[in-house]
């Protein structure tokens, strides 16, 4: 594993969010799943044999999720962000993290069924809305800032006015 290594407590989820993730994203596996131990069931009252945390890896990033029980549920306050090179890979990675539940929010921000809050963001956005060109900058932000799902030729029209 790397350095750094994203952990996401679930309720329950914790395995089929993983297989939803890995599913969806490419290069991406199930690693590794421990299950609650009967020692740990005595400790903490959960059912020995239950999934406790499920390792993955996201197109080269280490995730762990675990089954740590409610209480801690997902905010919009970190998120998770995805890097689109096209309109395409926006609508891919948008459609599948929205569907059975997800919600769309605003400026391109997501909510997974499991409460995961993710960016689905197009390379050229950092661009256009940090251009030299403060008018231009604005305009683009702008239109952005309408947006649930970000169309990149809405923006890239905004953009020139």
């Amino acid at each position: 594993m790397g350095k750094i290594t994203t952990f996401l407590w679930f309720d329950s989820q914790a395995e089929d969010a993983a297989r939803f993730y890995t599913e969806i994203f490419p290069n991406s596996r199930l690693k590794r799943s421990d299950a609650y131990t009967e020692s740990v069931e005595a400790a903490v009252g959960k059912p020995a044999g239950r999934v406790l945390t499920v390792e993955f890896e996201l197109d080269g990033s280490d995730f762990i999720a675990m089954n740590g029980g409610p209480g801690h549920p997902f905010t919009d306050a970190i998120s998770l962000s995805v890097d689109c090179k096209d309109q395409a890979e926006v609508n891919y990675y948008w459609e599948r993290l929205t569907a059975d539940g997800g919600k769309e929010v605003a400026c391109g921000w997501l909510t997974d069924k499991y409460g995961v809050s993710w960016q689905v963001v197009p390379e050229i956005l950092p661009r256009l809305i940090t251009d030299s060109d403060r008018a231009k900058a604005d305009r683009a932000l702008a239109a952005m800032m309408k947006m649930t799902k970000i169309i990149i030729a809405d923006i890239e029209k905004a953009a020139e006015g």
